[in-house]
């Protein structure tokens, strides 16, 4: 194991950890930018979640108890990405993939979540 500081950490073949936060602090996602054909991929995880309608990705604090994740850790995820181009996004699970738009979708979808939880 390799502890880093900041925010992002670069990799070889100029891939980026990027330090999202989310449901703990040190969360981070790998973000690809020769990936798909050089849109980009973002390797996520479960933070931000892909949800059944593909189009859409979600914010939990703790997915198995179903507890959302706060206004302010969903802002700082998007604020967190936003330097980076991604098209595609790719979850935990087989066939949890956003497949095109995917820096749209996750934006979309924190605009969406904050108004629904009052953030």
């Amino acid at each position: 194991m390799k502890l880093w500081d900041g925010d992002t950490k670069s990799l070889f073949g100029g891939l980026t950890l990027v330090k999202t936060g989310g449901h703990f602090d040190g969360f981070q996602v790998l973000h690809w930018p020769a990936g798909a054909g050089g849109k980009g991929v973002l390797l996520s995880g479960d933070q931000p979640y892909v949800c059944q309608d593909r189009k859409w990705v979600s914010f939990m604090w703790s997915y198995p108890n179903m507890i959302p994740l706060g206004p302010a850790a969903i802002r700082q995820i998007v604020k967190n990405l936003k330097p980076f181009g991604f098209d595609r996004l790719y979850g935990a699970f087989p066939d949890q993939v956003v497949k095109s738009d995917a820096k749209a979708a996750v934006e979309r979808s924190a605009d969406r979540y904050l108004k629904r939880i009052g953030g």
